[in-house]
């Protein structure tokens, strides 16, 4: 599991930096009122990358648990939702995506949440 994991954080990542250098290349002079929102979903989506990566060090660590792989699909379905409409809420200024934004917030939430379980619920030197 955690490979798979650690390969998947490690393509967001790259998404992360590749639509960052967009934003701030490309689209910064054409979307000028809504970067500071595209940033914001760079952010996000970077934070949750390596939230990603670090739950996959957790599992490789730990061994693998419900609550391990729970996190790491909360912390995409997270960047998914919230990363993603801001993305396209800065470039098309759709503002019906602001209500799918907060959803992403409580998916990150609940993946940090599930990676704390984690940790706190194991017992002795390797779990």
């Amino acid at each position: 599991m955690h490979r798979r994991i650690a390969g998947l954080g490690a393509i967001i990542m790259l998404l992360a930096v590749a639509l960052g250098a967009f934003g701030a290349h490309v689209l910064e002079p054409i979307i000028q009122d809504s970067i500071e929102t595209y940033k914001t979903g760079v952010q996000y989506h970077m934070i949750h990358g390596i939230g990603m990566i670090l739950v996959a060090l957790a599992a490789s660590t730990w061994g693998d648990s419900g609550k391990l792989r729970w996190s790491a699909w909360l912390f995409l379905i997270g960047i998914v939702l919230f990363s993603g409409s801001l993305y396209l809420l800065s470039v098309t200024g759709w503002r019906w995506l602001g209500p799918i934004t907060p959803l992403g917030g409580v998916s990150f939430i609940a993946g940090w949440l599930m990676l704390a379980g984690s940790a706190w619920g194991r017992t002795g030197k390797n779990k």
